[in-house]
């Protein structure tokens, strides 16, 4: 049984506040004065009231050591950057995850969007640390900053968090120890910022209540801003004050202001006090003509996992799918009107110049005009090569005339969550689909070109037999034997998950499945899915055990949560992170008990720790539903049918909006046609340097193509299934090299001048990136190549004498592993050409390249000079010229 107030709680979970006595920043970095001690239940945080200032210079520093630096850069296209000073109100918006998986949340962008369109406020992004950043910040006694002023995360008004995935919840803990924020509510005063929270996740926002000072339930575009006005409008004297006013905002939970009680049973009810309502409705934006949509939205650097523009076409989902809480929490379905979304295709496309569209919503084929949207925006998109994506279809929603339109510009992917094997265990969870239907559309891809299908399936649902996990088997076996014409057969990326029952959905009341039941029939299902043509994935049930602990549990969590960080988990939701082993030592060690959370059914008249957030759909619906789940009785779709009484609208202030096909059917089908021009190729240098140094090569390439197409220089684009614009880089500058003389050519479908190409890059490039000049030719020719380089090493670096010994050296030989673990045995004696000191301080050399390894000058560094790895990193290197071996030799 899991411990309740009257039992004694363990010494090591006794405490509020289980992190490491010790500063947060480490004071012996330097810096560092007037740390000030705050007490929680016993327990010590260290809250520290000056810190070094995050300078360019020394954020270079820190990015040398660390991979994937472009995380941490801020700049990208679009972004926004505000004089903190100039504003009344700054706001962080802190993602718990990595850069690359922050950037891809849409909620994110909006909030962006709306926050900064008004001049009192300045918002600014801020993003979990990967481990290697973590640890170099630490190093340093530097604390978590924003992208865009590098603002440290502890000198904002309010930090609002993101809260989209349960694992993530250790991330939040991590940003602020490493901002010197204290994480529990009741430890932060004046000196401290708002910590508030929104998201999916605060539909039960209990395990998470001790931590935060607000939380948003529903839509938070409109919300935050009633919120930012009442910060505006709070005289900034008792913090008391400004929550009671955000408790008087519909939507806003304040944590602090409800009491739990619990008995020998478990959780029973929590109870307002101060006046705070009995309930916290779900905020609900009613039009979304209406609301605001980043019109501007940032580009992010790297490779986000959702890199293109995003076009919400709807919100909400009546399908009725029992295990889904987005389905619930959403509701009621709100479409945007053709004309509005074509009006925001056109300006994302111009501002982003992305070349990839996808369209948004819970089951973007239900889209009442969906086939005259699509058949639109390809009208739109087939001239600019950019392409549409349907990520979220339904079987049954996605036609032949459906994928005609979208394989016009490249064929994107399709996933369709089948969820079940058995024609029984859909009725079950109100997948309303059939066999025949999942026969059809598979094959309708097939022939039109498609090769790969993913497919995604449940395990451990409520009534589930051994029967219907045969059932995957048997159907995914007839499915392989369906084939694109002229092939052997087509490829399908057949996807597992266990079903994790939420809260708010009529599955709340079911008991989770058993680990090692879970373990054993992925591991059956792994094994009699293994054979040609079938690639099997499937989520580690571990993971999805902690993700059901937390997404019903209530504040006695809390603990859990800081034992867990305090053993080291943190990034739990990426498999080279998690670490299962840690978390049961927490569990034990806080003496939860995982069965009373996660594998016990509820009975339905059980008090549920989320029962006082009112999302909306009745709770008598979601038992009715639950026994009509007992029953494998389906529930119709409300969109095409009766109203099935789920409570949330009142057909006043709150109904189904739903645009008319014909809404869709009248817009403009017809394809631009293209501006006459002859097409013409282009040769460019551009410099790299500065902060631009920290990218890739192929985010500098990506970089360059939108570019280009936000500067209205349409690139020609090659044919196949995938087709490419056609530029060509001459060489991939290593990582972390400046360089004065890159090199790209590019094909334009139409002649421009040299200076008009010029400017128009560089008004669209990031800091760092500048092209120096233009002309038409095509690329180089084969052949030896020198490079030449001027290098600065550290001061410490003795040069002179090493210089001298390589120079009068016959031969050098080097060894080093290729990027496959080779053995490359390499005589840099052949390779450089010239090494020589030059008036500066630094040095300059050349590199000849040629068949063969390529030499990098961090090589040659490394061996002449004898550079240790983090010497190596603090080598500045740049490129400042480029010429055929030949030339240079005569």
């Amino acid at each position: 049984m899991v411990k309740t107030a009257t039992q004694k709680a363990s010494p090591k979970c006794r405490q509020a506040l289980l992190l490491p006595k010790r500063p947060v920043i480490d004071s012996s970095s330097g810096g560092l004065t007037n740390s000030v001690r705050s007490r929680v239940v016993g327990a010590e945080f260290r809250i520290n009231e000056r810190v070094p200032t995050m300078t360019p210079d020394l954020l270079q520093g820190v990015l040398e050591s660390v991979e994937q630096p472009s995380r941490y850069l801020g700049g990208e296209t679009n972004s926004v950057r505000k004089d903190p000073a100039r504003v009344r109100l700054n706001v962080a918006l802190a993602f718990p995850d990595l850069y690359e998986i922050g950037m891809s949340h849409f909620g994110m962008q909006i909030l962006y969007e709306v926050l900064n369109r008004d001049p009192r406020i300045g918002a600014e992004r801020v993003f979990a640390p990967a481990p290697d950043m973590d640890r170099a910040l630490a190093a340093r006694g530097l604390p978590l900053v924003s992208l865009e002023n590098r603002r440290p995360l502890a000198d904002f008004d309010i930090v609002g968090f993101s809260l989209l995935y349960e694992l993530n919840y250790t991330n939040v803990l991590a940003m602020l120890e490493r901002a010197g924020i204290p994480p529990r509510a009741a430890a932060r005063d004046q000196r401290q910022p708002l910590v508030i929270a929104g998201g999916p996740c605060t539909c039960n926002p209990e395990p998470l209540a001790p931590f935060f000072d607000a939380m948003v339930i529903g839509d938070g575009e409109e919300v935050v801003l009633a919120m930012a006005e009442a910060w505006l409008a709070w005289n900034r004297r008792h913090r008391r004050d400004l929550l009671e006013a955000w408790a008087r905002i519909g939507g806003v939970y304040v944590p602090s202001f409800y009491r739990a009680h619990y008995d020998e049973q478990g959780f029973q009810h929590l109870a307002p006090v101060a006046g705070a309502p009995m309930a916290v409705r779900r905020a609900v934006v009613t039009d979304l003509d209406r609301a605001t949509f980043p019109e501007r939205p940032v580009v992010p650097f790297g490779r986000p996992v959702h890199d293109r523009l995003r076009l919400e076409i709807a919100r909400g989902c009546t399908r009725g799918c029992r295990f889904c809480q987005a389905g619930m929490l959403y509701r009621p379905v709100r479409e945007r009107s053709p004309a509005r979304l074509m009006e925001m295709v056109r300006r994302g496309l111009a501002t982003t110049g992305y070349e990839d569209v996808s369209l948004l919503s819970l089951s973007t084929g239900d889209y009442s005009g969906i086939n005259g949207l699509t058949a639109a925006l390809m009208a739109e998109c087939v001239p600019r090569h950019v392409a549409v994506s349907l990520p979220s279809l339904r079987i049954g929603s996605l036609s032949p005339t459906l994928m005609e339109q979208i394989r016009r510009v490249r064929k994107t992917g399709f996933t369709f969550a089948v969820e079940a094997g058995s024609q029984r265990l859909r009725g079950v969870i109100n997948k309303n689909i059939t066999e025949a239907e999942v026969f059809q559309t598979l094959q309708d891809a097939f022939d039109l070109g498609w090769q790969t299908v993913k497919l995604y399936f449940m395990i451990g649902l409520p009534t589930e037999t051994e029967a219907d996990i045969e059932a995957i088997v048997s159907l995914v076996g007839r499915l392989r034997k369906l084939r694109p014409p002229g092939k052997r057969r087509g490829q399908l990326n057949v996807s597992v998950a266990t079903f994790i029952p939420k809260a708010h959905t009529p599955f709340q009341w079911a008991g989770q499945e058993r680990l090692e039941a879970a373990q054993a029939k992925i591991s059956r299902l792994r094994r009699q899915l293994t054979r040609p043509g079938i690639q099997f994935k499937w989520q580690n049930p571990q993971v999805s055990l902690m993700e059901g602990l937390w997404a019903r549990g209530d504040r006695r969590l809390a603990p859990l949560l800081e034992e867990a960080y305090r053993r080291g988990c943190r990034l739990d939701g990426w498999s080279q992170h998690f670490r299962f082993d840690r978390w049961q030592e927490a569990i034990a060690a806080c003496r939860i008990d995982l069965e009373f959370f996660t594998m016990r059914p509820r009975g339905l008249d059980e008090p549920l720790p989320w029962d006082h957030v009112s999302v909306g759909v009745d709770k008598d619906f979601l038992q009715r539903e639950w026994r009509r789940a007992q029953a494998t009785t389906l529930t119709d779709d409300c969109r095409q049918g009766e109203c099935q009484g789920c409570g949330v609208c009142d057909f006043a202030a709150l109904a189904p909006v739903v645009h008319a096909e014909r809404d869709a059917a009248a817009l403009d089908t017809a394809v631009q046609a293209v501006p006459p021009g002859a097409p013409a190729v282009f040769r460019l240098r551009f410099r790299k340097a500065g902060p631009a140094r920290f990218f890739g090569h192929l985010e500098t390439a990506a970089i360059f193509q939108r570019a280009l197409r936000r500067a209205g220089l349409p690139v020609v684009h090659g044919g196949g299934f995938h087709p490419k614009p056609k530029m060509a880089f001459d060489d991939a500058l290593p990582l972390g090299l400046e360089s004065e003389a890159e090199f790209v050519t590019v094909h334009l479908e139409r002649r421009r001048s040299p200076a008009d190409i010029i400017a128009g890059l560089n008004r669209q490039l990031p800091e760092g990136l500048t092209v120096l000049a233009a002309w038409e030719g095509n690329g180089p020719g084969g052949g030896a190549t020198i490079y030449r380089y001027r290098v600065r090493l550290p001061e410490e670096i003795a040069v002179a004498e090493p210089m001298a010994r390589f120079n009068l050296a016959h031969a050098w030989p080097m060894e080093r592993r290729s990027a496959k673990g080779r053995l490359q045995r390499i005589d840099l004696k052949q390779a450089v050409c010239e090494m020589a000191l030059d008036g500066d301080g630094g040095m300059s050399m050349g590199i000849r390249q040629a068949d063969g390894p390529s030499v990098r000058p961090v090589d040659v560094l490394t061996a002449v000079f004898g550079l240790a790895p983090d010497q190596a990193a603090r080598v500045r290197v740049c490129k400042t010229g480029v010429a055929p071996a030949q030339e240079t030799e005569r």
